[in-house]
């Protein structure tokens, strides 16, 4: 594979989290979908591809933002370095970004076909939260807000919304079951922060690494674990010992704790990044199963 080629692939699926992480709430909708039965294969797919799209904007609104206000940074190397080689250009990074975005949509016009104007505003509120998170003076990063935001799109809007383009109605269960699931994923992000403290510093980011050190990001990873294990317990007691599938993840889940707890360099912390996305799609699927079995 040719430079160009790699690195494209490489943004797409960067860094082995967009496709787990833009799964699991789509999976969570699903399962209690077919729980209540109303479950709906096509609208779930076009669903998913939506979330991945969004996804891999999202990712390169970030990367473009990150190449051209910081330059000089090197917080990771191989970008700036397809830059100065040509290899990645910005006007076609620019591009690709909006490409995405307005991807995003074209499937989603099946889904405006299915449930109405709401599936357009959930497009747009999902591509505005992807964005923000980089782009924009001041950016959710430089607030200080991703790690909430993060968490209510994951664990509520999308599980939620991938139930009502099934069932055209929302449930308190639609609400609440995708929350334990939201508390893993916004790990993958608590653990980026961790890694990428200084590079944050540097660019004005309010995370909870910057701004109360890598012990308050230690503590941040160990309370969402806690949380998420926590809130699987609350949903076997809502809909039955189905739910207590996901503890299968629970010696992963404990080996990502203390890698974040333990790790002596950034280094070590950048293969938990895929790791955590898959401990939270695998967590999800384990929820959906259980949602459908009750």
């Amino acid at each position: 594979m040719n430079a160009r080629r790699h690195i494209w692939v490489h943004l797409m699926l960067y860094p082995g989290h967009t496709l787990p992480t833009a799964a699991a709430p789509i999976l969570v909708g699903a399962g209690l979908a077919i729980r209540d039965g109303v479950f709906h294969p096509w609208p779930v797919l076009i669903a998913f591809l939506c979330s991945w799209m969004v996804h891999v904007g999202g990712v390169f609104a970030d990367v473009y933002t990150l190449v051209t206000r910081w330059p000089n940074l090197r917080e990771h190397p191989e970008l700036d370095d397809a830059v100065a080689t040509g290899a990645l250009r910005l006007p076609d990074l620019r591009v690709a970004t909006l490409a995405w975005f307005a991807g995003a949509l074209i499937p989603g016009i099946y889904l405006l076909h299915v449930v109405g104007p709401t599936a357009i505003g959930l497009g747009v509120v999902g591509i505005a939260a992807a964005s923000w998170y980089a782009v924009g003076r001041p950016s959710m990063a430089e607030l200080g807000l991703a790690d909430p935001i993060f968490f209510l799109m994951f664990g509520v809007v999308a599980p939620a919304a991938t139930y009502y383009v099934q069932a055209h109605t929302l449930t308190w269960g639609a609400v609440l079951a995708g929350i334990p699931m939201a508390a893993i994923i916004d790990n993958v992000l608590v653990i980026d922060d961790i890694r990428d403290v200084e590079f944050d510093r540097a660019k004005g980011w309010r995370t909870t690494a910057v701004r109360h050190g890598i012990a308050g990001s230690r503590v941040e990873h160990l309370t969402l674990s806690l949380a998420a294990y926590a809130g699987t317990a609350v949903l076997a007691l809502v809909y039955g010992p189905w739910l207590l599938l996901p503890l299968v993840t629970l010696p992963f889940a404990a080996a990502a704790e203390l890698a974040v707890w333990t790790a002596p360099r950034r280094e070590v912390l950048i293969p938990w990044t895929p790791r955590s996305a898959f401990i939270a799609m695998a967590f999800a699927a384990l929820t959906a199963t259980g949602l459908a079995l009750s």
